[in-house]
């Protein structure tokens, strides 16, 4: 369906219908019937990061720059390997943020996340 036409087809709706429609209690019973939804298994989510923390520092421990950067940052001189690293890092956080923005926009679409 188009988006164009949701909120013509929507106010169609609403003109042409008075209320809900009563189903005799189908909607509750089929509600009733569904499985409970399964909790969320945090353990998983920390040992991604977890191994994904050490895959990253197994794979970039031998490279220069990095190292170069992080010292230099850490003594407070702005070098180009610094600032790369600064650059990738703020990258990161920006993706991130934006997996993170998009997650919540899908959860609220299927009315899983919070109401707006």
């Amino acid at each position: 369906m188009n988006h164009d036409n949701d909120d013509a087809l929507d106010s169609l709706l609403r003109d042409a219908f008075d209320g809900p429609v009563m189903d005799g209690g189908f909607s509750d019973r089929v509600m009733q019937a569904l499985p409970r939804r399964r909790r969320a298994r945090s353990w998983i989510l920390v040992a991604g990061i977890c191994s994904g923390v050490v895959a990253g520092w197994l794979a970039l421990g031998p490279a220069s720059v990095l190292r170069a950067g992080w010292r230099d940052w850490l003594h407070h001189d702005m070098s180009s390997a610094a600032i790369i690293l600064l650059l990738v890092v703020a990258a990161m956080s920006l993706l991130g943020l934006v997996w993170g923005l998009a997650e919540i926009e899908d959860q609220q679409g299927q009315g899983l996340g919070a109401p707006r």
